[in-house]
């Protein structure tokens, strides 16, 4: 988790920053250069502690959850308990799990979020300039706001990317291995490592490829909420689609 940060926080501030501000920037190396520019690299890893909080929690409580998913699975599909589970039906006890997780990563995700594009609200003069941005005075602020329930801000929206996030990042996922170990003339368990990697690789993509656009809502949700309420997942959805195509 820790590494995954380190080398990803880069590109997901770039992406934070886009999403919430589209017109701002011409492109990916224009917000990545504008940035270093302006904050160095202290700015491109801004958001790094809740983004590593979020990582750690998420995982922990997706696969402490997915054993249980399985076995709702196995109970609804009348599977007889401690049985293999198709491809199919593990991609839905993911899913079902991402569900317990959307919970644990809402509030991490929300100060990151707002830490992350902090500069560009203060630029288009959505929040008072100067402010200090770190975790805590975003905690403080978020808790002087709205109280604990401000930090779930944005929940309809993570659970709305988390479930069809995983129900793809497991499918793929299982469904590699399965193709690896059948040409490989072998079960799951005995594909190896790179395989093994690669499948991983394939899931992660699988699931950003369906969820960004929900991910790019959820990201404006969370950022623009501080400066008062947000109408809601379908409609900021729809008053992307209809400004921005």
């Amino acid at each position: 988790g820790t590494a995954c940060v380190l080398s990803g926080q880069p590109f997901d501030t770039t992406k934070v920053k886009m999403q919430t501000f589209p017109t701002m920037y011409r492109g990916f190396i224009h917000c990545f250069t504008s940035t270093f520019r302006q904050e160095g690299l202290r700015g491109l890893y801004k958001g790094s502690i809740p983004a590593l909080i979020a990582n750690i929690s998420e995982n922990t409580v997706l696969f402490l959850s997915y054993g249980r998913c399985q076995d709702v699975v196995r109970f609804v599909c009348n599977v007889d308990k401690g049985a293999d589970l198709s491809d199919l039906q593990k991609a839905s006890s993911g899913s079902l799990a991402s569900i317990f997780s959307a919970m644990a990563i809402c509030p991490t995700e929300l100060v990151k979020c707002r830490l992350q594009a902090m500069l560009e609200m203060e630029a288009a003069g959505k929040i008072t300039g100067g402010q200090k941005s770190t975790v805590w005075t975003v905690v403080k602020e978020v808790m002087k706001t709205n109280g604990p329930l401000g930090f779930y801000q944005g929940l309809s929206s993570t659970i709305v990317r988390e479930i069809p996030g995983y129900f793809c990042f497991f499918g793929a996922y299982e469904l590699c291995r399965s193709t690896f170990a059948k040409y490989m003339g072998t079960d799951k368990d005995g594909i190896g490592i790179l395989p093994l990697m690669f499948s991983g690789g394939f899931g992660g993509a699988c699931l950003w490829l369906v969820v960004y656009p929900i991910d790019c809502v959820k990201t404006r949700i969370q950022v623009y909420s501080q400066t008062g309420k947000q109408k809601g997942f379908l409609k900021t959805f729809l008053g992307v689609i209809r400004t921005e195509g």
